[in-house]
């Protein structure tokens, strides 16, 4: 597996990362625990060495899950987690707003430690920009850790192009992680330029569209009860026949480049900046070796043209998040 180096941090990983979400969170019910824990070490098998849970995911059970299946496999890889949510239980999905408070996120590296099993945490993101917290004192914070030795390097979710530049003031930021697929391409604006320009990585979550652009969802799947799905906005029945014509364009231009859908829509994004890693999330093994197979995908200049081109000629219909959780992208 080719190794990219995320911005100029230094930090080099595998160039497909895994999401490790949907594995006990998002998508339904946790998979199987033995299962999960063979497909992540599955991917440490076939070069991968980046991973991406956090404290929210479940909550908390991802990153043990994470924790115990690296374990074999400490200081050749790097694991990514996350702060800055308030936790409770009994609320629906465990998130009762965010909380990105200086003692908040000492308290959180420090479970985040012990749960992942590491002395050290690879790399720690803000997982959303908190309002009532400057973003210097969340940056300050992560410094201060990184001088203790309880972290390696600090990193921002979903934060917006001003906001990066003032926490790259107090301390260095090596990621930014937001959503970027085929299907929404808004960070090419203003975010992809101010990462270049400042020498940060920058990591995609949902690269296949959570699952759209693999050319599996139809207008009529149904999702599970607790499927993440069922709540965004582009995934109502009464948009999906619309968004499902940039699926049908993919699929034509990936069957002449003998590849899947998935294949395609990663390659794409891996050919856009050689400081790109996507996470691609996957809870089955096949689906594993698919998205690593992007990785071979070799695409010209006319591909990823063909590529653009088809998909802004599709308007893709629905907002990604539901209103009260679209206020939380984008600070």
């Amino acid at each position: 597996m080719e190794t990219r180096e995320l911005g100029k941090s230094g930090l080099k990983v595998s160039a497909l990362g895994l999401g490790c979400m949907g594995m006990s969170f998002g998508y339904g019910p946790a998979g199987d625990k033995a299962e999960m824990i063979a497909v992540l070490r599955a991917a440490v098998e076939r070069g991968v060495t980046f991973f991406d849970t956090a404290e929210v995911y479940g909550p908390y059970v991802n990153e043990e899950l994470v924790g115990e299946a690296l374990a074999p496999f400490k200081g050749k890889v790097a694991i990514a987690t996350k702060f800055g949510f308030k936790i409770d239980p009994k609320v629906p999905r465990g998130i009762a707003g965010l909380d990105s408070r200086p003692a908040h996120i000492r308290e959180v590296a420090e479970a985040s430690l012990r749960r992942l099993k590491v002395e050290t945490l690879d790399l720690f993101y803000q997982h959303r920009v908190d309002p009532a917290v400057p973003i210097e004192d969340v940056a300050g914070t992560v410094r201060d850790l990184i001088r203790e030795g309880k972290v390696r390097r600090f990193g921002l979710s979903e934060a917006a192009a001003a906001t990066v530049r003032r926490a790259h003031q107090v301390q260095p930021v090596t990621a930014l992680q937001s959503e970027y697929s085929l299907w929404w391409r808004e960070p090419e604006t203003e975010v992809l330029p101010t990462l270049e320009e400042l020498g940060i990585g920058f990591v995609p979550y949902s690269p296949l569209g959570r699952g759209f652009l693999t050319g599996k969802i139809g207008a009529d799947t149904k999702f599970g009860e607790t499927d993440f799905r069922n709540l965004s906005p582009r995934f109502a029945p009464q948009v999906r026949e619309a968004n499902l014509a940039l699926v049908a364009r993919i699929g034509e231009i990936a069957a002449r480049k003998k590849a899947t859908p998935a294949q395609l829509a990663l390659a794409w994004i891996l050919a856009q900046k050689p400081w790109i890693v996507p996470i691609p999330g996957t809870t089955k093994r096949a689906r594993l070796e698919e998205n690593l197979g992007a990785a071979a995908v070799e695409l010209t200049p006319e591909d990823l043209r063909e590529i653009g081109a088809a998909a802004d000629a599709v308007k893709i219909q629905g907002a990604r998040y539901p209103e009260s959780m679209q206020k939380m992208v984008g600070r």
